[in-house]
């Protein structure tokens, strides 16, 4: 049996190295850098990246050749996370067990750790396109990931959270906004790890489909886990969806409807990646992680 506690163990544990490494420790303002290195070394699942690490083994390539650019996709996450926290948007004072940037810095010191870490990574994305032994797919993961966390994808997701705040949304706008906000990087994730190792077309169709499954269960199982989760174990607050009257899979379906979309989203997720073999293992476990997390 595949065994996802030590494989998420032994990829989270490259992964932090190598995020250490790539960051710097001082520099002309030491204390963005502190801020920088606070978020991003607080831990977190790390499932983005290590999708990308899956996405690549998957194919049957070889992950330490997408170490970096996973890297790159985790710093781009840990910049939204500061920007989601901030005043202005979320208001929140917990991330993975710890206060928030703003409130462990100030304010405009985490504005501008997030803005370093979403800079460094296009430099590390751009680093890639300089050494790798294929330029043209290294730019074209460049390419792919800012459009997926910018104005067209993830940006727009969260405007979209904001601007319909207060007001109902129909279940295919809900699901339009999720896919924005949360599916646009995972996707880009399996898609950029697929194209580091050599992927068949029809290869990276199945992966593509597999990560739109994947990252609206990713979201519904986050709706859920904001009505019934421990904020201990989830290492932030519960119950802000319905403070701040957000629009979520709870309060439109109901529970049980949106634990049995997930289920649904997960199945269709596994079918895609039937043709994987055993090198689909950590991709096919992931998924089943991903509804039946408490964090």
């Amino acid at each position: 049996m595949f065994d996802l506690t030590r494989y998420l163990d032994t990829a989270s544990a490259r992964i932090n190295q190598q995020l250490d490494e790539l960051l710097p420790k001082s520099g002309p303002s030491d204390r963005v850098i502190e801020a920088m290195r606070y978020s991003l070394m607080a831990g977190g699942k790390r499932l983005r990246p290590v999708l990308c690490l899956s996405a690549t083994e998957a194919v049957d390539g070889r992950s330490e050749s997408a170490l970096s650019t996973a890297c790159a996709i985790e710093m781009i996450h840990t910049y939204s996370l500061i920007h989601d926290d901030l005043p202005a948007m979320d208001n929140d004072r917990l991330r993975r067990g710890r206060p928030t940037c703003h409130v462990a810095f100030d304010e405009a010191t985490a504005i501008l750790a997030g803005d370093a870490l979403l800079t460094s990574a296009f430099e590390i994305l751009a680093t890639a396109i300089e050494t790798s032994r294929d330029p043209r797919a290294a730019a074209a993961n460049m390419r792919e990931i800012a459009q997926a966390a910018g104005c067209m994808g993830m940006i727009a997701g969260q405007m979209q959270d904001m601007d319909t705040e207060g007001r109902r949304l129909t279940p295919d706008q809900l699901e339009t906004l999720h896919s924005l906000k949360t599916g646009a990087m995972i996707r880009a994730c399996l898609r950029c790890g697929a194209r580091i190792g050599k992927a068949s077309a029809g290869q990276m169709e199945q992966l593509t489909a597999y990560g739109e499954n994947l990252g609206l269960a990713f979201q519904v199982t986050d709706d859920i886990l904001n009505v019934e989760g421990d904020p201990a174990k989830m290492g932030k607050a519960a119950g802000t969806d319905r403070m701040r009257n957000k629009n979520a899979y709870p309060a439109l379906l109901g529970i049980e409807k949106s634990k049995m979309m997930a289920q649904q989203l997960i199945d269709s997720a596994l079918g895609e990646i039937e043709e994987f073999g055993q090198r689909g293992d950590p991709l096919r476990a992931i998924a089943r992680f991903v509804i039946t997390r408490k964090h």
